[in-house]
């Protein structure tokens, strides 16, 4: 075997020092999460005992429990948790859980692809499994658990494996990044993490309000072309928008107006080019708000406004 060249194991012992000195920055705060029916990974990210994880990790009832690195067991209350971002917060209960390890949430927008990523969770009940690789890419689209599209999404080769649901991306630096969330079973390579900007945002809304308040008009629909003949004639900057199926009774759209057939293209003066794009404009800011809405019915443009309720959804 041929002896590594010095410069080559001094940049191996750099890399090396940068993943062992994120995972002992970060690892005492990543602990395991268990409620009977399903099992995953959270990280702590207040010294009072808040701690991030999968929606889907606490998403089956009963009783959670947290299991930190060093032994101690905590009653876990599910604090709030969203399906549309596969998010949820827990609160570790017990007399012990005023000064626990916790990590610091980093800026996943300051993130740059090729960097170093480290994933640390329980894969398949290995507990405090680390692994580590790069950013492939950022700004993906991932279809969540509820159906709804997931942007900001942070692809990474770091290893995923069932049971690092809910656990944390690092960087070397050891600030968290990422909540690991998704992995495609049939690649390898390709795993996901919902970016901490994403995270922090749904942490305080839950820890505030319990849930995430996102708009609701009322409405099932599909996308469609809109045809280049009748965008000129009703002179519309757009080529495609959604098509109404079902307006649901006494709802925000049937108090509009709108109708089975439509084609919905703007909403609030703004382009919509499909279902996705129409969900992520309707936000908790335009709940009880009057919207405009313009619409294409039997070949006619026509303006109508919606004032959007609060989605009951969890």
């Amino acid at each position: 075997m041929l002896p590594i060249p010095a410069r080559d194991a001094s940049l191996l012992d750099a890399y090396s020092h940068a993943v062992t000195g994120a995972v002992e920055e970060v690892g005492p705060a990543v602990v395991k999460i268990e409620n009977g029916l399903a099992s995953g990974s959270g990280v702590v990210f207040t010294p009072d005992g808040f701690l991030l994880t999968n929606h889907h990790v606490v998403d089956h009832g009963g009783r959670v429990t947290v299991l930190l690195p060093d032994g101690r067991s905590f009653r876990g209350d599910v604090v709030g948790h969203d399906a549309d971002t596969d998010l949820a917060v827990v609160r570790m209960v017990g007399p012990d859980c005023a000064h626990l390890p916790w990590a610091t949430l980093g800026d996943s927008r300051r993130v740059r692809v090729g960097q170093i990523a480290i994933a640390i969770g329980n894969p398949y009940g290995f507990d405090h499994s680390v692994t580590a690789g790069v950013i492939s890419a950022l700004g993906r689209s991932l279809r969540g658990r509820s159906g709804r599209l997931l942007d900001d999404v942070i692809q990474t080769d770091a290893a995923l494996n069932p049971g690092n649901s809910g656990g944390p991306l690092v960087t070397s630096l050891g600030q968290v990044i990422g909540i690991n969330t998704a992995m495609i079973q049939s690649a390898q390579g390709l795993c996901f993490a919902v970016a901490s900007h994403t995270a922090r945002f749904v942490a305080a809304r839950l820890i505030r309000d319990g849930r995430i308040r996102r708009g609701y008009i009322g409405v099932a629909g599909q996308n469609v072309p809109v045809p280049r003949a009748l965008a000129r004639a009703n002179q519309l900057a757009v080529t495609s928008g959604v098509l109404v199926a079902e307006v649901e009774p006494e709802s925000p759209a049937a108090t509009a107006g709108l109708r089975g057939g439509d084609i919905i293209l703007t909403f609030a003066d703004e382009p919509v080019g499909g279902l996705d794009e129409l969900l992520r404009r309707l936000t908790d800011d335009c709940i009880g708000t009057p919207v405009k809405l313009t619409v294409l019915r039997r070949g006619e443009r026509r303006s109508l406004t919606v004032v959007p309720a609060e989605s009951q959804r969890n």
